[in-house]
């Protein structure tokens, strides 16, 4: 048994197109492999190897005969291609309905006056944007008139941003929580109500706070996560997994500030003496570069990435065991703003294995699976094989 498991999800970083990604819209779609070709090459010697050139063609990245870690690829059995559906099915959820999305053409009329009316303020925006732009756009007016500024994206979200000082975090939360029960309606069922606090005077001033709060559906099922929990592990979530889980099955969390500060609580949880495991989600490479179609500020993350894998890879011990995934894919060079439904990449590395081909697996859940298996615990979801007697 592996005493510890840090599972790191480098969010949106895809590797190829999949059986299913016409269906999406996205066949031909390669995140890793574009950006790299956007930029004439990437130089990620630590990924290179553990087998990430294995996996795809990469330029600048070589095939190994002999890498240090497993490598393979993940196919996504559930039907989507957002952030909970890919992490759910990780820890053993299948999906077959997909969450509501209004990237289109924003949240219906009888939705907004169902908010307007329970909450006591008026509604602006109420449509797809980044939200360091709506700010911009928005703030001023939501300053003036005490109005919400309601938006969306390409993920199954309703996110409201709020001034801290002239609205109130307090109340931006009660608006929240409101629009969570309204959002449980199957029509209009998001995935995530996101409260997005911001301070400044001016359109050039306004920047978001870290008091952010999700507001996510609960897993449809129990997960590994409730199974480690339960029996005893630590299940330590850094980023946005506790939010993605709604805190089930989580026994401690941390926020992060970055990709790198991410990394960085990894660098201390890697100090601690603890068993079970770090679920960690590295969110900038798809919120700050793969919806804003930013192929170099996604190859630049990618390459300080690869410096913070070596300098954890430094810190475990025999007895540890690195993860590296993805949940969807989110091609710069794409078209649009969406995701793009694609294979996601699998590394598996510990310094008493010997490294090797994982293949190309039907499921994100047989990563639970395999944890499950190591721990000793019951995989409790219908999909998910374990993969664990391929490491050796």
């Amino acid at each position: 048994m592996f005493k510890r498991v840090f599972l790191i999800v480098a969010d949106s970083l895809g590797c190829g197109t999949a059986p299913r990604s016409k269906e999406f819209g996205d066949e031909g779609a390669n995140t890793i492999a574009h950006i790299a070709k956007s930029q004439g090459g990437i130089h990620i010697p630590t990924l290179e190897s553990l087998g990430y050139g294995n996996i795809t063609d990469i330029l600048g990245v070589k095939r190994l005969d002999n890498p240090k870690g497993y490598y393979g690829k993940l196919d996504e059995a559930s039907n989507g291609k957002d952030t909970m559906t890919g992490h759910w099915e990780m820890m053993g959820i299948l999906t077959e309905t997909p969450f509501k999305t209004f990237t289109d053409t924003g949240f219906p009329k009888e939705l907004i006056d169902e908010l307007e009316r329970r909450t006591g303020h008026g509604v602006i925006g109420n449509c797809a944007a980044s939200g360091t732009e709506i700010l911009k756009d928005l703030g001023e007016e939501h300053i003036k008139t005490g109005k919400m500024i309601v938006y969306t994206s390409a993920d199954s979200v309703l996110q409201i941003a709020c001034h801290e000082k002239y609205f109130g975090l307090e109340e931006l939360y009660r608006c929240c929580e409101i629009a969570r029960e309204i959002c449980m309606k199957p029509e209009w069922m998001v995935g995530r109500i996101i409260a997005r606090p911001f301070l400044g005077e001016d359109k050039d001033s306004f920047k978001r706070t870290t008091n952010r709060h999700d507001y996510a559906l609960s897993p449809t099922g129990k997960t590994v996560l409730n199974e480690l929990q339960e029996n005893g592990f630590d299940v330590i979530s850094i980023g946005k997994i506790k939010d993605i889980f709604n805190n089930s099955g989580i026994t401690e969390a941390y926020k992060n500030l970055s990709n790198h500060n991410g990394m960085e609580h990894a660098f201390e949880m890697a100090k601690k003496d603890f068993t079970g495991l770090v679920f960690s989600n590295l969110v900038d490479f798809d919120a700050l570069y793969g919806h804003r179609r930013d192929p170099k500020g996604y190859h630049d993350a990618i390459v300080e990435f690869d410096q913070d894998v070596k300098e954890l890879m430094g810190m475990l011990k025999d007895d540890d065991l690195l993860m590296i995934t993805a949940d969807h894919g989110n091609d710069p060079t794409w078209t649009g703003t969406d995701h793009t439904r694609e294979y996601v990449p699998v590394l598996v590395y510990s310094k008493s294995l010997k490294g090797g081909n994982l293949g190309t697996k039907t499921t994100f859940a047989d990563l639970g699976a395999t944890i499950a298996e190591n721990f000793g615990v019951k995989n409790p979801g219908v999909i998910g094989k374990s993969f664990l007697n391929e490491l050796k």
